[in-house]
């Protein structure tokens, strides 16, 4: 059952992408704002690892990753758990992320996208999500 919502719910999301490479060749501001809205569709749906890969792992000092730091991804993993669990006691949950806007910022190199984040109670919020390409995909800042 849980696969067929899932389904349901991502298949939008395909069909978008399909359709956004078949037509030409997409801008920085689309290709960010599908990444940015996909990562966040992971997070209102509970998928904390998927939406933890789709940051951008800096090294550190000593030549680790963040991503590798196990520590670190155990403690980022709760703080999303934590914020979703606030959301659903302050808001009713997250029903909906939609793209409001990007703009690209070529001396900094990065895309903001604006989300809109729609919660149950029938407030929005928007939130800013600077992203950065690496090796060809799209990650949070």
């Amino acid at each position: 059952m849980m696969q067929k919502v899932r389904t349901v719910v991502f298949l939008p999301f395909y069909f978008f992408t399909f359709l956004l490479f078949s037509c030409g060749s997409a801008t920085k501001e689309e290709l960010a704002s599908l990444a940015a809205k996909g990562y966040y569709d992971h997070l209102i749906h509970g998928e904390y690892e998927q939406f933890y890969e789709g940051l951008d792992h800096r090294t550190l000092p000593d030549g680790t990753t963040l991503s590798t730091d196990s520590a670190y991804r155990s403690q980022m993993l709760d703080n999303l758990r934590q914020f979703m669990a606030h959301q659903a006691q302050a808001h009713r949950g997250v029903l909906e992320v939609r793209v409001s806007n990007a703009t690209t910022d070529t001396v900094q190199q990065l895309t903001n996208v604006f989300l809109v984040l729609c919660f149950a109670d029938s407030t929005n919020e928007e939130v800013v999500v600077p992203m950065v390409e690496r090796n060809g995909a799209w990650r949070m800042k």
